[in-house]
């Protein structure tokens, strides 16, 4: 099959360094030029290296090599930026909204509140080397952080909950699942309508036991690989 053939050869590309990370691919026209290949076919090939995390596509801007993925380890609870730092990457964040609201649906059932509940809305976007590869929704109980958004949310929650509150994350649970990015997400990601996503929803505990907060994280699934080491009993 052609498109088969027109993968293996980018991978080939990428695999001996002739196609660096973040550089940006010719044009679907003049890639289907130079495979002698139509354009139908040529997505065929591109589908599948963005679904295998080899590259990536950014709205009106074409196909880009991925960088190496981020290692995340769900037994760790260091902030975006420690990890990032930690695997010599460059991270930032981007405050998008902070503000106070009664709980939704969502915020209700993951942090077990009652009707009528006020909870902290944040959402944020991160970035490795300029580029945002993760849009996150937190929930946040005010019960345990109560002026929390007098504090620049650019920084990590993490440090912020430590050093100011006293409250430090002792327990987490994770939900790791796959979708697609859409609406707003995808615009914030400078991705397109339909990209794959992997999603990983995780609600912390202090070290009372209390629930204090949860988050929603959509990672473009190519920036972000899964990896840790379990203790077997």
């Amino acid at each position: 099959m052609q498109y088969v053939k027109i993968k293996d050869s980018i991978v080939e590309q990428i695999d001996t360094g002739m196609l660096s990370p973040r550089q940006k691919l010719p044009s679907e026209r003049k890639l289907a030029e130079s495979f002698d290949t139509t354009r139908v076919t040529l997505r065929e090939a591109l589908s599948l290296l963005e679904a295998e995390g080899r590259i990536y596509r950014e709205d009106r801007r074409g196909w880009f090599i991925s960088p190496r993925p981020l290692r995340y380890d769900p037994t760790q609870s260091p902030s975006f930026s420690d990890i990032a730092q930690a695997q010599d990457r460059s991270p930032a964040t981007e405050l998008v909204t902070a503000k106070s609201i009664m709980a939704n649906k969502q915020a209700t059932s993951l942090l077990h509140l009652p009707p009528f509940s006020d909870v902290y809305h944040v959402e944020r976007v991160h970035y490795l080397e300029k580029r945002p590869v993760v849009y996150v929704t937190h929930y946040i109980n005010p019960t345990y952080v109560p002026n929390i958004l007098d504090y620049d949310l650019t920084h990590s929650l993490t440090k912020i909950y430590r050093d100011h509150f006293s409250v430090v994350y002792k327990r987490s649970h994770y939900r790791i699942s796959t979708s697609t990015l859409l609406g707003e997400v995808a615009l914030a990601l400078r991705a397109t309508s339909g990209t794959p996503a992997m999603v990983i929803e995780r609600t912390n505990y202090n070290q009372d036991g209390d629930m204090i907060d949860c988050q929603i994280e959509y990672w473009r699934h190519d920036a972000i690989k899964i990896e840790s080491v379990a203790a077997l009993v």
